[in-house]
């Protein structure tokens, strides 16, 4: 356990080293998005729309899914849920 534990430490930290740009893309990147990937990265005001409309859309359905999963509020007796837990799949 603990060399696959080592292993995967290794290779985290490898992967967050080579995962960053290079000093070229660091200094054709625009501000904000410096030393994140290799690339461009955004060139226009439509991408920076693309990239917080996905961020909007990422967390609504985070929370969303976080929240019906602690508290799904269905208590209907017809509710699937109850099929399953009545029969004891």
């Amino acid at each position: 356990m603990k060399k696959i534990l080592s292993v995967f430490t290794i290779l985290f930290f490898l992967g967050n080293q080579l995962s960053w740009a290079c000093d070229l893309c660091k200094k054709n990147q625009p501000a904000g998005f410096e030393n994140i990937t290799h690339g461009s990265g955004p060139s226009g005001p439509m991408d920076y729309i693309i990239i917080w409309s996905g961020v909007v859309i990422v967390v609504a359905t985070l929370f969303l899914s976080i929240k019906y999963l602690i508290k799904p509020k269905e208590g209907n007796p017809d509710h699937i849920k109850n099929i399953v837990k009545n029969e004891g799949f």
